[in-house]
């Protein structure tokens, strides 16, 4: 039993309904989560991160992706 994350992950598009295969991003936003991403046919970004919730929140509400966790000390 390993607990890595899924290299890919399949969502139903919001716009055309189509399956979206999203890829595992190489360089992890941070070390709580896990950010997938990938294009629909139609050209809607997609995308979807697994980890701690309030950092995923965080993510996918991010406007650009860009998004980087900040640890407050």
């Amino acid at each position: 039993m390993s607990n890595k994350p899924a290299r890919t992950l399949t969502f139903k598009c919001k716009s055309c309904s189509k399956p979206v295969t999203l890829f595992l991003q190489k360089v992890s936003a941070c070390s709580h989560i896990q950010p997938y991403q990938g294009i629909c046919k139609c050209g809607e970004v997609m995308r979807h991160a697994t980890g701690q919730k309030d950092a995923v929140e965080s993510f996918l509400a991010s406007p650009d992706g860009n998004w980087s966790h900040h640890h407050h000390h």
